[in-house]
């Protein structure tokens, strides 16, 4: 495997700068410049200037990997391919709230090898990359040991791409079980709270690559067991998703019908 440690330093490096450019570009709540791609799909010209920052920094550093971007869409492709999510959670970047970042990861294969996740506004940085262990702003962390799910916290992820009824049945099921709901705006942040132990688990219907590359190398390197989501990706048309603490993991896996991971 190529070096991963200085992709990994630079990673974070560029995460965090990008997340200074989101802050300086971020438009007032209600702006006229907050457009809807779709339904609860916001876009900002943050967005945009991010993802173009990240591009071309990353093609400056390492011009032999592909490059994925949310907005602009496969720029580039090779070995190593790094995926971008410029800022996740636009909803709430765009009504002024804190929970939204933004997630770099680098995929080889059907293999998310590296993750860097910087939350600005909530003061969090998520590392991680294949056989160096997940960090939470430098300190170690690891999945949850809950073992039950009547003891859990879950976060049940909504997307315009699955029918209200099967999201509330979704719901439903979990809250059946006596398990806590949550629901934060942001996937890439759910999935990485599922890695530091603040969640117990996360699950949506369909998310996007974007949306959870960075975060499962960090749920991997936590000790977090999730669905096979790279090899679902089919023609990169979005996949359903798990990540739950090893101890609620078959539970709620047979309770959502999903796949885990072997």
């Amino acid at each position: 495997m190529t070096d991963l440690s200085e992709r990994l330093r630079q990673a974070e490096t560029l995460a965090r700068e990008a997340a200074g450019l989101a802050l300086r570009l971020r438009p007032a709540p209600g702006s006229a410049a907050i457009t809807l791609k779709g339904a609860q799909d916001w876009l900002t010209e943050a967005d945009g200037a991010v993802e173009r920052f990240l591009s071309d920094a990353l093609r400056e550093r390492f011009p032999e990997d592909g490059f994925q971007g949310e907005e602009a869409g496969l720029h580039r492709d090779g070995a190593l391919r790094w995926v971008v999510d410029p800022i996740d959670g636009t909803s709430n970047f765009a009504h002024g709230g804190q929970r939204w970042c933004v997630s770099v990861g680098l995929v080889a294969g059907d293999r998310a090898v590296l993750g860097a996740i910087v939350a600005p506004e909530l003061g969090q940085c998520f590392l991680a990359a294949e056989g160096r262990g997940a960090t939470l702003n430098g300190r170690p962390i690891r999945a949850a040991a809950t073992d039950a799910l009547g003891r859990s916290i879950v976060e049940c992820g909504w997307s315009p791409r699955v029918a209200n009824e099967a999201y509330h049945a979704l719901c439903q099921a979990v809250m059946g079980q006596g398990a806590m709901l949550r629901s934060g705006g942001s996937g890439t942040l759910g999935l990485a709270d599922v890695a530091c132990g603040a969640l117990d688990a996360y699950v949506e219907r369909h998310i996007n690559l974007w949306d959870v590359a960075a975060a499962l190398a960090v749920l991997s390197e936590a000790g977090a067991r999730t669905s096979p989501f790279l090899r679902q990706n089919t023609a990169g048309q979005g996949a359903p998703i798990l990540a739950a603490a090893p101890g609620v993991a078959e539970a709620l896996a047979a309770l959502t019908g999903m796949e885990l991971a072997g």
